[in-house]
């Protein structure tokens, strides 16, 4: 047995659930599979393998601009500085989702801009764009289908399965029917569009509207996200611990259920710091789940929300409620909702993960979200 833990290891374990890291080192002792309990559901062992109903999906964050003269161009050395994770019922979802969770201002399969393009040979700077391997690729290969390029030209250049290239061309198309006919005006459609992982300031880009525009307008049609449980198990027994994701499920018959079991005692929302950079690292890390223990110790829920699969705090037993989303203000949001309905929401904690909840001070605040420890005001100040 391998007793070392990697960041492979450790996105399976955060993808399924399933703690690799600790089941390795009571095995390493002398414990077989079927001694030890699943902690997740307190009812299976170890032994059993994790089954999943969804679709994680995790990208990389580099930070080539940081280096001057560094050429961005992927090879076998790893040149990540972190990553994120997404979780979603399909995969465009859960794509669309691991894209806004990099935190590098993209809403989704952004339009990139390729070298050479318009200058009177498109499709020889589509080929020297597609074949080179960089960190925006697959935004490339986007644009490529965007532009009408055939799926089978992309496939033997990239190489890249035709199953991923299908499903990116399925986005590509919806984009497509919103910027020609608008924002759908029925729930049904608009749900269909939130569950290929669109988010609210994507669509209004696509539609040429504003993003609270585009939020009220789904809130008036009542198309919200649900939660779903990770419970290594395909919820075949009842999970204990609250490891969640947010999907936008069609009501077929009746309504979606939602899994996330809000209690009714008193809570707080710890906004992590997202995928780890140059200058925001795991120092931040430390303080949330800090915060969490201090909560523990003072009888308060603590309701984490990131989506880092490199760090403690998204550790299923480091807080009450993990929430595995997006750090984006839309997705704080339904969170705040979901958590809003039972129970005391005291505020939210945007200190301790750096920059990046610090960002969602002001839309937190106009909404009404109490910030706790340093208000808004001298947040803006500083």
């Amino acid at each position: 047995m391998n007793p070392r833990v990697s960041r492979s290891s450790a996105l399976a374990s955060k993808a399924t659930g399933f703690p690799i890291a600790r089941i390795a080192a009571k095995l390493a002792v002398g414990y077989t599979l079927d001694e030890l309990e699943n902690d997740i559901t307190g009812a299976t062992p170890a032994a059993f393998e994790p089954a999943i109903d969804y679709v994680v999906v995790k990208i990389p964050r580099f930070a080539f601009e940081k280096f001057p003269g560094s050429e961005p161009a992927l090879t076998t050395a790893m040149k990540s500085v972190g990553e994120a994770m997404a979780i979603g019922r399909s995969f465009p979802e859960a794509l669309q989702k691991a894209l806004r969770s990099l935190e590098t201002g993209l809403s989704g399969l952004d339009p990139i801009s390729v070298p050479g393009l318009g200058e009177g040979d498109d499709a020889n700077a589509f080929r020297a764009a597609l074949a080179g391997v960089t960190p925006d690729r697959i935004r490339v290969v986007a644009e490529a289908l965007r532009r009408g390029a055939p799926i089978e030209q992309v496939r033997a250049i990239t190489q890249y399965d035709p199953w991923f290239l299908d499903q990116i061309a399925g986005i590509i198309a919806a984009e497509a029917d919103v910027a020609a006919n608008g924002v759908p005006a029925t729930a049904e459609r608009l749900r269909a569009l939130k569950a290929m992982g669109f988010s609210d300031r994507r669509l209004a880009m696509l539609a040429g509207g504003g993003e609270a525009q585009m939020r009220a307008h789904r809130l008036s049609l009542g198309v919200m996200p649900v939660f779903k449980r990770i419970d290594t198990c395909a919820a075949e027994f009842a999970a204990k611990t609250p490891y969640l994701y947010s999907t936008y499920e069609a009501p077929f018959g009746d309504a979606p259920e939602c899994e996330a079991r809000v209690s009714d005692a008193k809570k707080v929302i710890i906004l992590g710091g997202g995928p780890n950079r140059i200058g925001q690292g795991i120092e931040f890390d430390y303080c949330c789940c800090h915060a969490a223990f201090a909560l523990a110790d003072l009888g308060v829920e603590s309701i984490m929300v990131n989506c880092n699969p490199e760090t403690v705090s998204t550790d299923f037993d480091t807080s009450d409620r993990l929430y595995f989303e997006p750090l984006t203000a839309e997705d704080v949001l339904e969170i705040v909702r979901v958590e809003r309905s039972k129970g005391t929401l005291l505020g939210v904690i945007v200190q301790y993960g750096g920059q990046t909840p610090l960002k969602l001070a002001a839309t937190l605040d106009a909404e009404g979200v109490p910030l706790l420890g340093t208000s808004f005001d001298a947040i803006d100040l500083a």
